[in-house]
């Protein structure tokens, strides 16, 4: 359950229950009253667990670098991107802040470093370089996604190795790809070189009078430190693979359910919601011992600000609203990115795959970010593993 019991939570912190009310006081563990007893409080299960791994420094090293793994200790150092007071940054910036005048393509030049005059070139240069990808290999798909895998995999197949090269020359690489993904995702068409990201998207979906609220989804989707997708772009690039083949590893990490593939998750409870009722919905979906998609995350405990730079600016939508009450109500979760990226699809009319589109190509930006990062660091990235397997076979057994 979502929910803890104070001696569940107890048992759990190995605290004193002055600690666990402190740790409610300060606003570290969530607690609501419990409805069968108003007496009583029940308490987040994930805050719980998170102050828990926090707790002490006594534990063994191979358990922290586990734990690490899975929201913990940061497993890599970056100055890229960082999720501090409920505020996601971008080399310090505001991201919010960001998304109300910035194009994804001015994200790119903040995050990759690149000063203005270089940035200016490669975007012209990177246009005309994507059209002639996706020319010389044009094969019939049926989705945006396919098409990502297949140009990503053709580029990982002949693009140079990313070691050992000038960083000028590996940011104007890096604008190609990224071309060549819009290019693959969204079509090309010659009168389509040379303009804004967010404006070739809201073309191709006939959406010009959402062109702006694309841009800022855009550039809220740009990075989020090391989320999965990032982190398995970093190992690809630290082996100096190219940088298409590091975008590559992202792409294919983020089709995961519990990353980007979670809009196709919350378009199931959307159509549980509208077949019954919405709170029966999550009623089920939590039931089912499912993690309830499009609600929660980890690094923003009071809200994610991504998903409310964008709510703010759009209309109040069914089931959407209804569901956004009782997640919070069942689960004490609140809307997420991928909430806003399907309110924002279903107010302007945009594709079904629109979500994971928009989360793809701002992402893109930020995993070539990292790849950049990662090939300055110039280090392999090669975890341990902790064996909990059977012990070495004795000699002679058979």
């Amino acid at each position: 359950m979502v929910w803890m019991t104070a001696a569940e939570a107890l048992d759990v912190l190995h605290v004193r229950p002055q600690t666990l009310y402190a740790n409610v006081s300060r606003g570290k563990i969530r607690a609501k009253a419990d409805g069968d007893d108003p007496r009583r409080s029940l308490y987040h299960r994930d805050d719980v667990l998170r102050m828990a791994r926090r707790a002490n420094g006594r534990r063994k090293v191979e358990i922290v670098s586990s734990e690490a793994m899975q929201y913990g200790d940061p497993v890599l150092p970056s100055a890229i991107s960082t999720a501090l007071d409920g505020r996601l940054l971008y080399r310090g910036h505001d991201a919010a802040r960001l998304a109300e005048t910035a194009s994804l393509e001015d994200i790119a030049a903040l995050l990759w470093e690149c000063p203005a005059d270089e940035a200016a070139t490669i975007w012209a240069t990177s246009a005309s370089q994507a059209t002639a990808d996706s020319a010389s290999g044009q094969t019939v798909t049926d989705s945006a996604l396919a098409a990502g895998l297949l140009i990503l995999a053709r580029r990982s197949a002949v693009d140079a190795p990313s070691l050992g090269r000038p960083v000028a020359e590996l940011r104007a690489e890096a604008a190609g790809v990224l071309a060549t993904l819009v290019g693959a995702m969204v079509g090309t068409s010659p009168t389509s070189d040379g303009i804004p990201i967010s404006q070739r998207l809201a073309r191709a979906w006939l959406a010009e009078a959402h062109e702006d609220l694309i841009r800022r989804a855009l550039v809220l989707m740009a990075d989020n430190e090391l989320n999965a997708s990032t982190f398995a772009a970093r190992v690809a690039i630290s082996t100096g693979a190219s940088l298409a083949a590091g975008v590559l590893a992202g792409f294919t990490t983020l089709t995961g359910p519990l990353h980007g593939g979670a809009a196709q998750q919350f378009a199931q409870l959307i159509t549980q919601a509208n077949a019954g009722s919405p709170a029966q919905a999550v009623h089920d979906w939590l039931t089912s011992k499912r993690a309830l998609p499009a609600f929660g995350h980890p690094l923003y405990r009071e809200g994610d600000p991504r998903a409310q730079a964008l709510i703010k600016l759009l209309p109040t939508m069914e089931p959407h609203a209804a569901l956004a009450v009782a997640a919070e109500q069942q689960a004490g979760e609140l809307p997420n990115i991928d909430y806003a990226l399907s309110l924002l699809t279903a107010a302007c009319d945009l594709p079904k795959d629109a979500p994971f589109i928009l989360f793809a190509v701002g992402r893109c930006v930020g995993w070539l970010a990292h790849a950049l990062e990662q090939v300055q660091a110039n280090r392999l990235i090669r975890p341990r593993a902790r064996y909990t397997g059977p012990a070495p076979v004795t000699a002679g057994i058979y």
